[in-house]
């Protein structure tokens, strides 16, 4: 990923922070049919150190699950807020007129070495862990044992689990980190009053870039 130094962002806690508020992942994998990219929840553990482990499960349908390279790394990128940035937004516009549009993001690339666990025990006990998360904001949340045993065994026999010990995470937050402060300012006003999807979030995430470059 073309990353100049000014869009990275290096820190592992602000990457998991990001991984574990957006977890849908796209998994890219080398296949016999070449590479291939399907759309994986993945829950982010912080063991082992320094970047942590991925880990979820394929639908036994699925052929990735055998048929993947498994000496070549793969790759899960984890998705941030995003938004288009008008140049009408920019303070300095009205002075020089040199601004362009652009496209705001945050992303992070994690690599690593995918393992297939095909053991019922295993996935239900991810399953367990990651229902448990997601479950956690709602009034009534919703376990695995809610659901009748020979139900949930059927089901968890056509799933095949994955692991993902990350060795490396890669870090972008493509924030207006190389616009003046003038600039910075103006693009927070124009996304908190555009009403465009994720703007309030990239608002703060211009607002905290502005802030620790002072």
């Amino acid at each position: 990923m073309y990353t100049p130094k000014h869009f990275e962002e290096p820190r592992i806690e602000v990457m998991h922070e990001l991984m574990r508020a957006r977890p849908l992942s796209t998994l890219v994998m080398l296949t016999s049919n070449g590479l291939e990219a399907n759309h994986i929840p993945l829950h982010l553990s912080d063991t082992p150190a320094p970047f942590g482990t991925l880990r979820g499960h394929f639908a036994r349908a699925n052929p990735l699950w055998s048929d993947y390279s498994k000496d070549i790394e793969v790759l899960a990128i984890f998705h941030g807020p995003d938004s288009y940035i008008t140049p009408s937004w920019y303070a300095t516009k009205p002075e020089t007129g040199k601004v362009v549009p652009t496209w705001n993001f945050a992303v992070v690339h994690a690599y690593g070495t995918l393992r297939v666990i095909d053991d019922a025990a295993w996935v239900r006990a991810q399953l367990e862990t990651l229902t448990t998360h997601h479950e956690a904001g709602f009034a009534h949340p919703w376990a695995v044992s809610d659901a009748p045993v020979e139900f949930t065994e059927r089901l968890i026999a056509n799933l095949v689990g994955i692991e993902i010990v990350i060795t490396k995470l890669t870090g972008k937050w493509k924030v207006n980190q190389n616009q003046p402060a003038q600039n910075q300012a103006s693009v927070i006003e124009g996304l908190n009053n555009s009403g465009l999807r994720d703007a309030a979030q990239m608002a703060a995430l211009v607002a905290l870039a502005a802030q620790n470059a002072r």
